[in-house]
């Protein structure tokens, strides 16, 4: 820069000082306020918005799909991208490294690179260009962050097909720039012509990938994550419910396991005494929750030995025994299993059965367990299923063999008069007379599924008037 060039600057920039704010406290203040209404805006999103909250981390869950913020997402795309390359895909330090690095050099380096001293947006079209390529392959790379590299059928068009756009066409774009900058000093016009085809290319590449992206697959069940500690309570009442009634019962006051093939008579203590509830703090009840113990009978139930439960659930279960067995903890006030029934109200499945099927039934009578082959996971099932399904529940029979077990009546084999075909249910403790009474008033009304169903079967009783003496 010659003493010309520098003198036309100071002079520039004096006349914009004298034209202009001072910084003190003229921009302070504006930068205060606007400072300000961000944190205010901040603050309103925190407390109306939030986030939504997440299951705790279980490294043991490999279903789970890591994935950066979206400010990163054209980096984890490109490090995607770089994976398919024959041999350098298998130079991870290369693309961790080594290019991010020399992006960044480059960066910090062009100001000394391109030292034209010119601020009109015109004279500077090496710097802009390389943004401009930059910024559209950033967001090209972003958008692209949720497409395979791979088909369904193990075809790599789709990969290819990013690579050009996000890796091929920007990066000879960048390397024609700089020739024609400094090597071969090319027009300004050549440069910018360059860099439009450049961002059109890329721009068409990419619509391409998206008009070949697959359809998206179906959405995944949401996670609930329960927050308060009823909704823990709750949703470890019942992981329980499916996962330990079976032996433990629906209290945790079995002693004797009966009705578990290969357990049958063993004897266990109680887990809602005191004697376990008092000497086991929480980690080791997870552990032995997650790990079992297998020379007692008991299968891991955590997924980091082979279960199916996730760190988040163990705990719920752990949460549960906690507050509704642990005399040292006060249970909050829960909602009752089912509404209470008024005289000639009809129980329907959504509402009643549901929710008691759940509790007492669910843990042996599904899918992988000995039932007869009875399941009942859904109103289908109970009513279709199992080895004796045409006597299992008959509408309006009293001496259907599922009213029959839950009231302590045993079924013998037709074949066999001496022998026990079907044992009372459930068969380590005796159902309370409330939940029996759902039952039969569920199946002698002929087992509606919904509450309108039901209600339309309700007959209220006849009021009693008493005659005026």
């Amino acid at each position: 820069m010659n003493d010309e060039t520098k003198k036309k600057i100071n002079e520039r920039y004096e006349r914009e000082l004298n034209r202009g704010e001072r910084f003190w406290p003229d921009s302070i203040f504006k930068d205060l306020i606007v400072s300000l209404g961000i944190f205010i805006l901040l603050i309103v999103l925190a407390t109306f918005i939030g986030v939504a909250p997440e299951a705790k981390a279980d490294p043991s869950d490999t279903t789970y799909i890591p994935r950066p913020e979206w400010y990163f997402l054209f980096l984890f795309k490109f490090l995607a991208l770089y994976g398919q390359i024959p041999l350098l895909g298998k130079i991870e330090w290369i693309a961790t490294v080594l290019v991010p690095g020399i992006a960044i050099g480059v960066l910090t380096l062009l100001p000394f690179i391109e030292k034209n001293p010119n601020r009109y947006y015109g004279k500077r079209v090496l710097p802009i260009s390389i943004m401009a390529i930059m910024v559209v392959g950033i967001v090209l790379l972003t958008l692209m962050s949720d497409v395979p590299t791979v088909s369904a059928d193990g075809s790599q068009l789709l990969g290819i097909l990013q690579a050009i756009a996000g890796l091929a066409i920007p990066g000879i774009a960048l390397i024609l720039l700089f020739l024609m900058s400094f090597v071969f000093k090319s027009s300004t016009r050549l440069m910018v012509w360059t860099t439009v085809l450049t961002a059109v290319l890329m721009v068409l590449v990419s619509g391409t990938v998206f008009a070949l992206k697959p359809a998206p697959a179906e959405p995944a069940a949401e996670t609930v994550v329960a927050t308060t500690l009823t909704d823990q309570i709750l949703a470890g009442q019942d992981l329980y419910s499916v996962n330990c009634t079976e032996c433990h019962g629906d209290d945790g006051s079995v002693a004797v396991i009966k009705g578990v093939e290969g357990l049958e008579g063993k004897e266990i203590t109680p887990i809602n005494s005191r004697d376990v509830l008092y000497t086991i703090t929480d980690s080791a009840m997870y552990e032995v929750i997650a790990y079992g113990r297998p020379n007692e009978g008991m299968t891991p139930f955590g997924k980091a030995y082979g279960g199916e439960l996730s760190k988040s659930e163990i705990d719920y279960i752990v949460t549960f025994m906690r507050y509704m067995w642990d005399d040292r903890f006060e249970p909050p006030q829960l909602k009752p299993l089912f509404p209470r029934l008024a005289a000639g109200e009809v129980p329907s499945y959504d509402v009643h059965i549901q929710p008691i099927v759940k509790r007492y039934c669910i843990s042996c009578h599904r899918a992988g367990k000995t039932n007869d082959n009875y399941l009942m996971t859904s109103y289908d099932e109970i009513l279709t299923t199992g080895d004796n399904k045409a006597n299992n529940i008959i509408a309006g029979d009293p001496n259907s063999y599922l009213l029959q077990v839950i009231q302590g009546t045993p079924i013998p084999d037709p074949k066999d008069p001496g022998k026990i075909m079907i044992n009372t249910m459930p068969p380590n403790h005796a159902l309370k007379p409330d939940i029996v009474d759902v039952f039969v008033r569920w199946i002698m009304n002929g087992m509606p599924q919904t509450a309108a169903d039901a209600a339309a079967l309700y007959t209220a009783p006849t009021p009693v008037v008493t005659p005026t003496p």
